[in-house]
């Protein structure tokens, strides 16, 4: 990390001046100082003292996105604005401290946008009106760039507390074609989900482990053979399976505290299957068929609210969809980032996307269970972080 050197004297806790970097390589002690993109308005972590603060900052604001900063915590993506690398070294040196800065960090980048639309919309007619609406369009990316790092380290803190480091790029880890993860941290991958959840999670685990047996070359029964890209495609999906279930578990939540708030009046879901089952037995009765219904298809026309996959399988296609789809762009954007990071990157020096890499099924799994895990991980902090900053609608 290159060395930050302030102008002013560390006594000094009067209004913050810019902070200086020295040119990265540069070996005179007498370079040119570059200046350091850096604004801070107040204490930006609620602490006492305005001299703690900036010492806090001039410690670890420094974080370049390079390789060796963001190993330390354990991702393979790299953070890319100075948002990210900040809270990189909070999460390497100060990780209790990393969820107040990163909400400071949300509401600065909320308000800076917010400034250059109001500018813009108090422009409209001038002669500045399109350049001020060239300011606000970079704005707006700027800021997004620095949400999804944000996003992506809170992700990576979560990962933190259940003590389970995020796999890093597979070229660091493939030997002779052959990928081996290990320790498989399946326990606390799991801990993060509830019963019916992890019911739906092992099946879907046990759905890819056969189908990537059956379509990959035959090696042997403990050994599994999978392309590239095939494998890039898994994981992405299973980041999605992820986020789904967090999305349908949270429905299924808010439908069972309206079921039982509201004893005579139920839940939309349950009311949509009764009402289609007395269409389906009007219709019988209108061609003259029978009306009682057979024991082997009642169970699959009732919804039992009590039970998740049942609960799941009551979903028209509407509600599919919408409980399927990201809610945001930068959600997006930080699947594909992630994937991309893991699987390519440097990768792509040792493995063509047609060619295959050799693993057991442990490893398959390992990397399975820490992409649902990052869905469900990717829901909450999207949720979270919405509130304080308006994210962009997929």
């Amino acid at each position: 990390m290159a060395a930050l050197r302030p102008r002013a004297a560390a006594a000094d806790c009067g209004v913050p001046r810019p902070v200086y970097v020295r040119r990265r390589g540069s070996s005179s002690t007498r370079g040119p100082l570059l200046p350091f993109r850096w604004k801070l308005k107040g204490s930006m972590l609620n602490w006492k003292s305005k001299c703690s603060t900036r010492s806090l900052l001039t410690t670890v604001a420094g974080a370049k996105p390079d390789e060796s900063e963001f190993e330390s915590v354990d991702a393979p993506l790299e953070p890319q604005t100075w948002e990210g690398s900040f809270l990189c070294g909070l999460l390497k040196n100060q990780p209790q401290v990393l969820p107040v800065a990163a909400a400071k960090q949300l509401q600065e980048l909320s308000s800076q946008r917010k400034d250059t639309l109001i500018r813009w919309e108090h422009s409209i007619g001038s002669p500045e009106d399109c350049l001020h609406r060239r300011i606000a369009e970079m704005k707006d990316q700027e800021c997004q760039t620095a949400i999804e790092d944000i996003m992506y380290t809170l992700i990576v803190y979560k990962f933190f507390k259940i003590e389970v480091p995020l796999v890093p790029n597979l070229s660091k880890l493939i030997s002779n074609r052959r990928l081996q993860i290990w320790p498989t941290r399946e326990t606390e991958l799991e801990s993060i989900h509830g019963p019916e959840t992890l019911g739906l999670i092992r099946e879907h685990l046990t759905s890819i482990i056969r189908w990537v047996h059956r379509n990959g070359p035959k090696i042997n029964h403990s050994t599994l053979r999978i392309k590239r890209l095939q494998f890039s495609r898994i994981y992405s999906a299973s980041i999605m399976y992820g986020y789904f279930l967090k999305s349908v578990t949270t429905r299924h939540r808010l439908e069972l505290i309206l079921a039982r708030s509201q004893e005579f009046c139920p839940p939309i879901q349950f009311l949509s299957a009764q009402f289609n089952i007395t269409q389906k037995q009007e219709q019988e009765e209108a061609i003259g068929g029978s009306t009682e219904m057979s024991s082997s298809s009642k169970p699959s026309s009732v919804v039992d609210l009590r039970d998740l996959k049942s609960y799941m399988m009551g979903f028209d296609p509407k509600t599919l969809e919408l409980c399927a789809r990201l809610r945001s762009c930068e959600a997006s954007n930080l699947i594909e980032k992630h994937s991309w990071a893991l699987f390519r990157g440097s990768m792509k020096d040792f493995l063509e996307p047609d060619e295959a890499v050799i693993l057991d099924p442990s490893s398959l799994k390992r990397l399975l269970l820490e992409a649902i895990a990052f869905g469900s991980f990717l829901w909450d902090v999207e949720d979270y972080v919405d509130e304080i900053y308006k994210l962009h609608d997929s």
